[in-house]
């Protein structure tokens, strides 16, 4: 079990990440684990919390078959139950690092380290790992031991970390809210990040200075924005369940055929949109179209549904499926692009319950 040593965060403040060579790899590209937080608060998933530590369980079978795991947990008590649960289901635990940190969720992709990289001069495959602040989507009031998250893994891990500000003031984004190539394209959606009223991350900040401070700290040359996510999204936007890469020059967009379905225009309007999007080369990316599962409800409440939201991990491609006819056609589209490793499904009618899924509860530590 991992606990942070007594020595100092590498922090710095002379200069962004951009500045120094790093930039942030593209998920596909290989990795040293990928990072899991235990699941232990209820209320995500209210009525159905009980099966949701042994969805964690298929998901970690799958992820450990290629690299390890650096599961978050708050004290011995979830280390034994998650023992339990990955011993049960065949999870290898030799591939399996504890790290003690209080948590207030388990959605690691929003509150965990982003990664950087550089690959040039004298720091060439460094890595590094940006502080964006999580403070619960602006819409939740127990965040404070999630955006501790990162300062705990740069301690454990003695990497350099930098605190991403704008005008001398935290800047706020979370993982779910950006999706990159990896060569210098960023796409994110102006209903998550340039609102002015609804869940407003970086109150006072506008376009300009965003995009400035998303290339400070990520290493990206231009910034790309789709409209709006879809119906039913906690997060009011996130690109991860409507738009990804998969690789440097192909993206996958999410589309709506029902015109009576709520999503039918938002989701039309990204594909008006995308139609402009230029690479960091200037060339026209491959679009790709992803359908949609029917609309999928719980308690009368929609719940954000989407096949974007897959984990690409070094073993395979995870995908979150939904007892839908369209479940076969998605993996059928995903297993055609990527090429180099199995695409799975894991079953995620329960997991959505908590407006997220498989994408939303990981984040990769690049190799």
């Amino acid at each position: 079990m991992l606990r942070a040593p007594f020595m100092p965060i590498k922090t710095n403040t002379a200069a962004t990440p951009d500045e120094l060579g790093y930039t942030m790899p593209a998920e596909w590209e290989p990795h040293a684990a990928t990072w899991l937080g235990w699941p232990h608060n209820a209320t995500d998933w209210p009525g159905k919390f009980t099966v949701i530590p042994w969805v964690y369980g298929e998901m970690a079978r799958k992820i450990s078959a290629g690299e390890n795991i650096s599961l978050i947990i708050r004290h011995e008590k979830d280390k034994q139950f998650a023992r339990h649960v990955f011993n049960s289901v065949g999870v290898d635990l030799k591939k399996v690092k504890f790290v003690v940190h209080p948590t207030n969720r388990g959605w690691t992709r929003d509150t965990g380290p982003i990664f950087v990289k550089s690959e040039i001069g004298n720091r060439k495959s460094e890595i590094g790992i940006v502080h964006f602040h999580f403070n619960g989507w602006a819409k939740y009031d127990n965040w404070r031991k999630d955006t501790k998250v990162p300062q705990t893994a740069a301690k454990l891990l003695g990497k350099r970390l930098f605190h991403a500000e704008c005008n001398g003031r935290p800047f706020i984004i979370e993982g779910g809210g950006i999706e990159l190539n990896g060569r210098g394209t960023l796409i994110s959606t102006e209903e998550c990040y340039l609102d002015p009223k609804i869940q407003v991350r970086n109150p006072g900040l506008g376009k300009t200075e965003i995009e400035t401070t998303l290339k400070s700290y990520l290493g990206v040359k231009n910034v790309f924005w789709l409209a709006k996510g879809p119906k039913g999204d906690d997060t009011h936007g996130h690109i991860d369940d409507i738009c990804r890469f998969v690789n440097a020059k192909t993206l996958v967009l999410v589309r709506e055929k029902n015109s009576k379905d709520e999503n039918y225009k938002p989701l039309a309007e990204n594909w008006e949109r995308i139609t402009d999007l230029r690479l960091e080369d200037g060339s026209k990316p491959e679009v790709v179209e992803l359908p949609m599962p029917a609309p999928l409800f719980f308690d009368s409440v929609r719940l954000p549904a989407s096949y974007a939201n897959f984990y690409i991990c070094n073993a395979a491609v995870i995908v979150p499926t939904f007892n839908d006819p369209n479940d076969r056609v998605a993996l059928g589209i995903l297993g055609e692009l990527f090429r180099d490793r199995p695409v799975v499904g894991i079953h995620a009618v329960d997991l959505v319950w908590g407006f997220g899924s498989l994408h939303c509860l990981t984040q990769q530590q690049p190799a």
